[in-house]
């Protein structure tokens, strides 16, 4: 079998030419066998039905054995004939021929000086991707920080004032301040449910 990888045939039919010639070999061959089991078979028959034959089964499996080994050496040799030319005139794409997908190589063809040059600079595109992706990485980072410490002074400012209101009202520190609060949001609870029990009594009446 040829050792020559055919990359270029496999990607146009495929299949590498060598698969489709070892295809081809193996049914040769189980139908070489099959034809010689036939073959015995109807030798035995024939046995069969002469009397006094001298010529066992045996013998004529031994004779079947020998004649296949010896028709498998001569289709052995014509296969490998047929096997190059097949792969030389029949399954093989001439140097000078480019397949549809690669027709493009006809207009925009690269030395191979250019092509390093492309491959270099894309690496450097590459780089220069990682480092503004770590920029706007840290520059998020940055940013909700900001966002953090911001919401931080403005609840710190809400402290404050609550604070400055508590103390305002005679509380000395902060807890006095809440708790001052507190008190205050449950009057004006009680007053809006007096509010509306009495609103709902003179609907009513």
């Amino acid at each position: 079998m040829s050792v020559d990888p055919m990359a270029y045939e496999a990607q146009f039919f495929g299949f590498t030419p060598q698969t489709c010639m070892l295809r081809i070999y193996i049914a040769f061959q189980d139908y070489l066998f099959e034809v010689m089991q036939a073959v015995e078979q109807v030798i035995l028959k024939k046995l069969d039905g002469t009397p006094d034959c001298a010529i066992s089964a045996v013998q004529i499996r031994k004779c079947t054995e020998e004649f296949l080994c010896f028709m498998k050496g001569r289709f052995d040799n014509l296969f490998g004939k047929m096997e190059q030319l097949f792969l030389q005139l029949i399954l093989r794409i001439p140097p000078n021929v480019l397949l549809p997908e690669d027709k493009s190589q006809e207009t925009h063809s690269y030395s191979e000086e250019e092509f390093h040059l492309l491959q270099k600079e894309i690496e450097q595109l590459q780089e220069k991707y990682k480092t503004e992706l770590c920029t706007k990485q840290a520059l998020l980072a940055e940013l909700e920080q900001k966002i953090v410490q911001a919401k931080l002074k403005l609840t710190l400012s809400l402290f404050d004032e609550l604070e400055n209101v508590g103390r305002d009202h005679g509380a000395s520190d902060f807890r006095e301040s809440l708790v001052f609060l507190i008190q205050n949001c449950r009057k004006l609870q009680s007053i809006r449910e007096n509010v509306e029990k009495e609103g709902k009594r003179l609907k009513i009446s």
